[in-house]
């Protein structure tokens, strides 16, 4: 995150703020995370490496606010169904964790995990949208009474965000038959009735059943994202 504005002197342009995310976010996309240094950013973005340091410490804490910027994501779907609102949920995170190239985040945890402030910066920004995605259609499907009430929504949603997060930092996205296998298992050990859930979903057109009879919910079109 930017660092805290400092009194005195000249007034920061906020305006560059946005320049400098965009410049940081091309170079992710072109070279991955060792393709990031402040001086070209500041060539890219029209601007000075003191302006950049100014905002930032350094490459760390500018690529966490860059990829923060693409996964902070917006408020969960709530349509009645649970597992229609977990894959639509997870899918609108995966799709924009799936914009970092996935050797990105192996990288910049490397970086991180030997300053104390940095990592907690790093957990804020890669690890927490996942669960904040998921945790609030997890606790609507226990008020509904489709999960049970004794299910522990801090273990589910670590699940869920490890597994994420443990394929970005061996290289690799999650893709959506393994997410869709992922929401089953979640849901089949913390439902009070499964089969009533997926006979919801199906009702409300959500998923699909492939050739082998295999049940799936669906998580929405095939993305054409960085691998």
């Amino acid at each position: 995150m930017p660092n805290a504005h400092r009194p005195g002197g000249r007034p920061r342009d906020t305006g560059l703020d946005p320049a400098i995310t965009a410049a940081t976010l091309d170079l992710l996309a072109e070279g991955g995370y060792p393709a990031v240094s402040v001086g070209e950013v500041a060539r890219r973005a029209h601007t000075s490496r003191p302006a950049i340091y100014r905002r930032w410490s350094g490459r760390p804490a500018l690529v966490l606010a860059a990829v923060e910027s693409r996964l902070d994501t917006p408020l969960p779907p709530d349509t009645g169904c649970t597992l229609c609102d977990m894959a639509e949920g997870l899918a609108i995170f995966l799709g924009a964790y799936r914009t970092i190239r996935p050797e990105v985040f192996g990288a910049l945890y490397a970086e991180c995990v030997t300053d104390p402030a940095l990592h907690r910066r790093y957990r804020e920004a890669v690890i927490e949208p996942s669960r904040t995605a998921v945790g609030a259609m997890l606790r609507r499907a226990v008020d509904r009474g489709d999960l049970r009430d004794d299910a522990d929504i801090d273990q589910l949603l670590d699940i869920v965000a490890a597994f994420v997060h443990y394929r970005a930092l061996f290289g690799e996205h999650l893709d959506d038959d393994d997410a869709e296998r992922a929401i089953e298992t979640v849901m089949r050990g913390a439902a009070v009735d499964y089969d009533a859930l997926l006979a919801h979903s199906l009702a409300m057109d959500g998923d699909h059943i492939d050739e082998a009879g295999t049940h799936h919910v669906r998580l929405g079109e095939p993305h054409d994202l960085p691998r």
